[in-house]
């Protein structure tokens, strides 16, 4: 049998965890190719701790060559074209032709889009926008702290909802809250509204709680970094003292060039083996737009990159080999949902049931976040 070629872009959740499984099906005669601009994972559910100080960035971050013993061919380089048609993509100027691709490069974070936001506040999805939480928040003794989320979709549906009660919680431990606002503005019609209204609902409550202020349908146009003023279409303001913010997502430049997205402005796929309009060309993870039959898109998370990897790396196997059952991503998901004090809760359900996803979301306790902290460990234990 002659060597097939599978190439993997992206080396985030969704990537890593395709390659891993490519390589434990496939034998040495197979190449797997992974491709990444850093050249590094990081466990990004860590940003939120590494806000308020209970994570070092060097512990959530891991040198993606150590998969090279494994027999996993990495290139660390920025994917400038991608061919679709011809399964060929062109990295650092050399071309590099697949059997398969795997286009796992997630959602490209556009702060730019909304004048004033990138010099106004911190990005929390980014490592250096964590760190400047972490750092500047300690110098916040009185104000207003306003989370914010800048449009949708977003990745990680309950980000901005753990980092307000996780920042609320750090203003108590610090005895800084009565005299500091916390407030979340959001283009949402309800928290984590795909899940359902109950766990709406329950994380409405979560906020009450807290006495964090809730804003949903603030669609926000622009932020004057001047008087610290943000502008939403409802012409409503708000002030600010520290702002954390959840940046605007697009497809990544390389992917909408390629013509792989649609009207959504995200890659469609087949829902169930994550196969594009291109034949032997997949699509994983924040890149991908899945609509459900309730009006909304599949969230962008973790765990449906996660689980969309393993499908798809078993699919590709059973083609490659001959043999075998397909892979099909189900819809199945679930995810912490940190709340403060070492405390955590969960939310885990069918996102693909009909009528609409059957979400349940589980207490907070301490237990659900050792949960969290074990995972991360047994992260980086299984796929390194």
């Amino acid at each position: 049998m002659a060597g097939k070629t599978v190439v993997v872009l992206g080396g985030g959740v969704g990537g890593l965890v395709t390659a891993n499984e490519l390589r434990q099906r496939l034998g040495p005669e197979h190449r797997v190719v992974l491709v990444d601009r850093e050249g590094v994972h990081v466990f990004w559910p860590s940003l939120l701790w590494l806000q308020v100080g209970l994570r070092e960035s060097d512990k959530m971050v891991r040198d993606l060559a150590a998969l090279q013993k494994k027999g996993i061919e990495v290139i660390k380089g920025q994917v400038e074209v991608i061919d679709p048609a011809r399964r060929a993509v062109q990295v650092n100027g050399a071309r590099l032709e697949a059997d398969y691709l795997v286009v796992s490069l997630g959602a490209q974070l556009a702060p730019e889009q909304v004048p004033g936001l990138p010099q106004a506040g911190h990005n929390l999805y980014t490592l250096d926008g964590a760190t400047a939480i972490r750092d500047t928040r300690k110098g916040l003794t009185a104000g207003a702290l306003v989370v914010l989320v800048a449009r949708t979709p977003f990745k990680c549906p309950a980000a901005p909802y753990e980092a307000a009660m996780l920042l609320d919680h750090d203003l108590r431990k610090r005895k800084a809250r009565e005299q500091v606002s916390v407030a979340l503005y959001s283009p949402e019609p309800g928290p984590m509204g795909v899940a359902g209204p109950e766990v709406s609902a329950a994380v409405r409550h979560l906020l009450q709680e807290r006495d964090i202020a809730y804003h949903p349908q603030h669609q926000l146009t622009g932020v004057d970094p001047g008087t610290k003023t943000l502008r939403f279409s409802n012409n409503a303001e708000a002030r600010y003292d520290l702002l954390v913010y959840v940046p605007p997502h697009v497809a990544p430049t390389v992917v909408r060039e390629a013509g792989l997205v649609g009207e959504s402005g995200w890659v469609p796929v087949d829902r169930h083996t994550m196969e594009t309009k291109y034949p032997g060309v997949y699509a994983i993870g924040d890149v991908t737009g899945i609509p459900l039959s309730m009006g909304l898109p599949l969230p962008k998370a973790g765990v449906f990159a996660h689980h969309e990897g393993e499908a798809v790396a078993k699919s590709i196997a059973a083609q490659v080999l001959g043999g075998g059952e397909p892979g099909s991503f189900d819809g199945h998901g679930e995810c912490f949902i940190e709340v403060g004090g070492g405390r955590a809760g969960l939310g885990r359900g069918n996102f693909y049931a009909e009528p609409r996803p059957a979400v349940k979301l589980y207490k907070p306790g301490r237990h659900w976040h050792a949960a969290k902290m074990l995972f991360e460990k047994e992260w980086f234990r299984r796929w390194f």
